[in-house]
């Protein structure tokens, strides 16, 4: 996605992220505010069923939202250009990358666990669940609050049902990286305790324990969060003429997609029908399949509305045309060869070559090259200290053949040793087996 191409009025920047689901870009606004548009892998809305799962989902988030604030990243539209499909929402930061960049302290990490809890609790409160959490789909606005991105995307496309209990043990694993990030002492103690007890004892223990323990946190809060975020990111001029790009876009004319007529309250009955006098597709998903906006395809509908006579002259016709399709769609789908699943073929490990001095930090990187196939990886950081290592997980997308895991070795005290790190990546690996790597630092004070 280039830099200076508009979305619904929306300038992308340049910057971008990968997703399970598409690619994020930063963008501003018709107005000069920073926004997020969610570009999806073609490939994961190439069914209709797909598309209007989609739909469902973001009219879910959007009717939830329309009662106040509820701890999700804010959805400005959902619209389609051609052949492309956007979600566009309110500007944000990662929860991954400010981790990448160790920006995110003990404070900022008791506020990303806190906040999280109290949204996934009000989004199950309104019998819906996530499906994806993990540092990606977490970030952080401009007032510093958590908000949870995605919600339901993932899960959406695969035709998949989300739980709560996938989400609880999901937010136990986030604490558990949150606690090898780097935090220390009590916070580390927390954080761990939070990840081994979460499971159990659920959410909102969870959150009112993290409540109880606020001292383990210093500067737990909004404000540090807030400073992280902005520190991250240049600010956005808003001198630049964002609306007047809009119709160079190369995309086309953006239709929406949650602005249609005869909208259902229930994210379930976003479906396809079928019956006498009712259209074989919903009107969601001929704006999908024709790029017509909504009230081109409200005018269609008036026209079939015509006297039965016209519509017996067609009938025949019609009916052998959609026999043809239907079967060449089957043949092509019968030809489609079975989606590669991820594999990891290789793990490199490389550690500061510079001796690490008192109170210092030994930085490692990990880097695992895979086939390009998306998925989650699970790995091990294990260190010669001793210090019991956690298993952890991370999702990557398609298209993405390698991808950097982070270790910060902090050591304290005087005296000297060396200390070794080993990455061990679990699955899944082209071997069926646990492939590694390792590499050493040298520490004195």
């Amino acid at each position: 996605m280039r830099e200076g191409v508009t979305v619904a009025g929306h300038r992308l920047t340049g910057r971008t992220r990968s997703s399970e689901v598409g690619t994020w870009a930063d963008a501003v606004s018709p107005d000069g505010r920073p926004s997020g548009v969610l570009r999806f892998d073609p490939r994961a809305v190439a069914t209709a069923q797909a598309r209007e799962r989609i739909v469902a989902a973001v009219g879910a988030d959007v009717r939830l939202q329309q009662g106040g604030p509820i701890g999700l990243l804010p959805v400005i539209d959902l619209v389609a250009a051609r052949d492309e499909v956007w979600l566009i929402t309110a500007g944000a930061t990662a929860l991954g990358d400010l981790m990448a960049a160790d920006r995110l302290d003990a404070g900022g990490a008791g506020t990303v666990l806190l906040e999280t809890a109290q949204a996934l609790l009000a989004v199950h409160a309104a019998g819906l669940a996530h499906g994806a959490l993990h540092p990606g789909t977490v970030v952080v606005g401009e007032d510093g609050s958590v908000l949870l991105a995605e919600r339901g995307l993932l899960r959406a496309i695969r035709g998949e049902h989300a739980s709560a209990e996938q989400d609880v043990a999901a937010w136990a694993a986030l604490a558990g990286t949150l606690a090898a990030a780097g935090a220390q002492d009590r916070a580390a103690a927390v954080l761990r305790w939070a990840s081994a007890a979460a499971p159990a004892q659920g959410l909102a223990s969870m959150r009112d324990t993290l409540l109880a323990e606020r001292a383990a946190f210093p500067g737990m809060g909004r404000d540090g969060l807030a400073r992280a975020a902005r520190g991250l990111h240049a600010p956005v001029s808003p001198e630049i003429p964002v609306g007047a790009a809009a119709a160079g876009s190369p995309y086309g004319e953006a239709v929406t997609l949650l602005d249609l007529p005869g909208t259902v309250d229930d994210p379930g009955d976003v479906m396809m029908r079928f019956g006498p006098g009712v259209p074989t597709e919903t009107t969601a998903a001929q704006i999908w399949r024709s790029g017509q906006t909504a009230a081109a395809v409200t005018a269609t509908q008036a026209r079939e509305a015509t006297p039965r006579r016209r519509r017996k002259r067609t009938t025949a016709w019609a009916g052998t045309v959609l026999l043809a399709i239907l079967i060449a769609a089957v043949i092509l789908w019968l030809r489609q060869p079975p989606a590669a699943s991820l594999a990891v073929s290789g793990v490199d490990v490389k550690a500061p070559k510079k001796t690490v001095r008192c109170d210092g930090r030994a930085d490692f990187t990990g880097v695992v090259t895979t086939n390009g196939e998306a998925g989650t990886i699970r790995y091990l950081w294990i260190r010669s200290d001793d210090r019991k290592p956690l298993e952890q997980e991370q999702r990557i997308s398609s298209g993405d053949t390698s991808v950097n895991l982070p270790l910060h070795w902090k050591v304290t005290g005087s005296g000297s040793f060396k200390g070794t790190a080993t990455l061990r990546v679990l699955s899944p690996t082209t071997t069926g087996k646990p492939i590694q790597d390792k590499a050493s630092f040298t520490y004195k004070c």
